[in-house]
């Protein structure tokens, strides 16, 4: 949350265009509600974060959690909306199942996270939690690319296609091994970190895909094409 506003503000060129964001609530704008979603979202985690580290205001802090709690669905996915508003065919297309791809990978992400910095012997809830999401992120990601079909290709292809791949090796095997660590807390140590590289490499894939898909105009005349019937 803390390094997300630098990254929004480096994509978008201007500190004062971030600002700018702020400054009209759009519901029909994936980057003005992103902007605000960020800023509520990490204002009330952030809060909660220094609460606790305090010991003050517990009700409050309570609050503030489960507030944080309610916008964590759409803050994981918010960049998916984003991508998908944009005219790149290979994000536009899956623009009904981006959002799912993201969101399971972000609850493996917080669930592998929970894993590595719980106390030994209290995994279990973090444990049950990365191999669920995990498990949604790999079939996520297939019916994904089922359903985008030959545009589809930049998955399997070039950069997109190595971090498709790393993305589902580290993903399964680290849910293997997180499954195998209940009694070992070496492969739960081993299978987080792994399920945290699939996450990682998940989203570079998608991010790579994009850029080869918006370089060869052959997608993007295919995506025509099928839009007007003519594949």
């Amino acid at each position: 949350v803390a390094v997300s506003p630098v990254l929004l503000i480096m994509d978008l060129g201007r500190p004062r265009r971030f600002y700018n964001m702020l400054r009209v609530f759009k519901p029909t704008s994936a980057m003005s509600m992103g902007s605000w979603l960020l800023s509520v979202y990490g204002t009330m985690a952030g809060a909660t974060a220094v609460l606790g580290v305090l010991g003050r205001l517990p009700r409050l802090q309570v609050l503030l959690d489960g507030a944080a709690g309610v916008l964590g669905l759409p803050f994981a996915t918010y960049t998916a909306v984003l991508l998908s508003d944009s005219s790149i065919p290979v994000w536009q297309e899956a623009r009904g199942h981006l959002p799912f791809v993201f969101a399971a990978s972000a609850g493996a992400s917080a669930g592998a996270a929970s894993v590595l910095l719980a106390p030994a012997g209290h995994e279990g809830p973090a444990r049950r939690l990365t191999l669920v999401a995990a498990a949604a992120e790999l079939t996520a990601h297939q019916a994904m690319t089922r359903r985008l079909a030959a545009l589809g290709e930049p998955y399997e292809q070039g950069d997109g296609g190595r971090y498709a791949k790393a993305a589902k090796s580290c993903t399964a095997a680290g849910a293997v091994l997180v499954a195998a660590g209940r009694h070992r807390r070496w492969a739960s140590m081993a299978g987080a970190t792994l399920v945290l590289a699939g996450a990682i490499c998940e989203r570079w894939a998608v991010f790579r895909a994009g850029f080869q898909s918006a370089a060869d105009p052959t997608y993007a005349v295919a995506d025509q094409r099928r839009r007007l019937g003519l594949a």
